[in-house]
């Protein structure tokens, strides 16, 4: 390559650099201004780097056979802002491949007639919902994570309302304020805060990018009345796991200022689990309590979803490979689970899992045909489910790969199926993927009825993403996702 060559093509990316750099304030003013969500092949372009923004480019050449260049998006994105638009999620990478295809032209004049719906303000049916108040019970890994999320949604107005976190009764209240604020701001796993938050002792308070959030101390649920705080109608979020029937949970909308409770573990008895984007429908009004089932469940259930409607499954084990837990020990100790008391950081721990079981809660179709089991690993997070099935139809892997490649693009799975094709990723790689779950394709196996596909998720960030979408769908919030084509 001559000296020439090389200088253009640095050139041109630092030519893309600049025009991404200038897009990142009109996404914002999009998000902010008019609750328009920007995303590029359903991939979030909110508060993303430059280089992120580039990369996220550089991935539709999976799914369309060429790159997208930020020339290319960049006047869509430009025009979006000068139109008066409504809320909804908008993917700006598909309506420039659209237009890119359709050989250029006005650009206004075609996103007026593909956004039809939202051009001009806010549109019937363009979306739903009123403000709700939205209540932490429990501030560990899932708790501080779905605070994380709540808190970066809000910039859009997206109706979900940070009003309270529930915590038990310290004798300090200033140091464990300081505390629960600096668990907040530095995560070991996760990273640090993208924000600010200030402590305010006097008031028992946390302001997290503006978001005043009042910290509730109680033992136990009977003990609160949210209304003293201003908190009506809310959605109690218990992340303890020391309530999981009807019983229990029940505590949470029997206290004043509670409405409905939504628990991040599995449910027993009668309480449904909920596994967005596949029976989230099933939520309706009358639902007072309802739960986010596991974050293994969560993982699994979509691909055996896309799979069973696609091939069908006549019966399978799900082996799971799970990160170490809070419930473990650290060295060995007493604990009342069968190996769970041999320590975390040193030994590869056989257990017991009732995803296989739960899955058929969400998917009666695989009642009895499922079994499973599980091993926790040293490691803080993320896990591996590999879903070994007979299959009705036959296939093999090309097609079974492309089939889910297809289904983590363009289907209704899109936000819950992941793909990915490189035979370097490790665990650490699904680190705050947002997915509940991504298909591993240089390990997937078939042969004529029998395949193996492992799934990789990220068990603490990808599952709060879909407590959040179950919490939303709670609330009777929604947007549409435009292009119509978009999923």
């Amino acid at each position: 390559m001559s000296q020439q060559t090389l200088e253009n093509v640095f050139q041109e990316w630092q030519s893309n650099e600049a025009l991404a750099e200038q897009m990142i304030p009109l996404i914002g003013r999009l998000y902010r201004q008019h609750n328009v969500v920007a995303t590029m092949y359903g991939r979030s372009l909110i508060n993303q780097s430059v280089i992120r923004i580039l990369k996220d480019h550089r991935f539709v050449r999976k799914i369309e056979g060429t790159e997208l260049s930020v020339v290319d998006t960049y006047p869509v994105v430009k025009a979006l802002c000068e139109l008066n638009l409504g809320p909804a999620h908008v993917d700006v990478g598909k309506l420039a491949v659209m237009f890119k295809k359709q050989g250029g032209g006005d650009v206004e004049a075609f996103l007026r007639k593909e956004l039809h719906q939202i051009v001009d303000g806010y549109q019937p049916g363009a979306s739903k919902g009123e403000p709700k108040d939205v209540v932490l019970y429990g501030f560990g890994r899932i708790g501080r994570l779905l605070a994380r999320v709540l808190i970066e949604k809000a910039g859009g107005g997206n109706l979900l309302q940070l009003r309270a976190i529930v915590v038990r009764g310290r004798g300090d209240v200033a140091k464990d304020l300081e505390k629960r604020a600096s668990l907040l701001r530095r995560d070991s796993v996760h990273g640090p805060f993208d924000g600010t938050i200030v402590v305010d002792v006097e008031a028992r308070t946390l302001t997290i990018n503006g978001n005043v959030v009042k910290v509730i101390y109680a033992d136990n649920p009977t003990d609160i009345d949210y209304t003293d705080y201003g908190i009506n109608n809310a959605v109690i979020v218990d992340n303890t796991g020391m309530w999981r029937d009807e019983a229990g949970l029940g505590q949470h909308v029997a206290c004043p200022g509670a409405s409905k409770a939504l628990l991040t573990a599995p449910g027993k008895g009668d309480i449904k689990n909920i596994v967005y984007g596949i029976n989230h429908e099933a939520i309706t009004e009358q639902d007072r309590i309802v739960s986010a089932a596991s974050c293994t469940t969560n993982a699994i259930v979509p691909v055996l979803k896309a799979l069973n409607d696609e091939y069908g499954v006549v019966n399978g084990h799900v082996e799971t490979v799970h990160a170490y837990t809070n419930d473990q020990n650290l060295i060995d100790n007493y604990h009342k689970g069968d190996r769970r008391g041999r320590s975390a950081a040193l030994n590869m721990v056989l257990t017991e899992t009732g995803a296989a079981k739960a899955a058929a809660k969400a998917l009666p179709e695989l009642e009895g045909k499922l079994t499973g089991n599980a091993i926790r690993v040293p490691i803080p997070n993320v896990s591996m489910a590999i879903l070994n099935l007979t299959l009705d139809k036959t296939t093999d892997v090309e097609a079974l790969n492309d089939y889910l490649r297809r289904m983590s693009i363009d289907s209704a799975y899109q936000k819950q199926i992941d793909f990915v094709d490189s035979p370097e990723v490790v665990s650490s790689d699904f680190v705050g993927n947002r997915h509940a779950g991504i298909v591993d394709a240089k390990a997937t196996i078939a042969n004529g009825h029998h395949a193996v596909v492992y799934v990789w998720y990220d068990n603490e960030f990808g599952y709060s993403c879909q407590v959040i979408r179950i919490l939303q769908q709670m609330s009777n919030v929604s947007f549409l996702k435009l292009p119509n084509q978009a999923a």
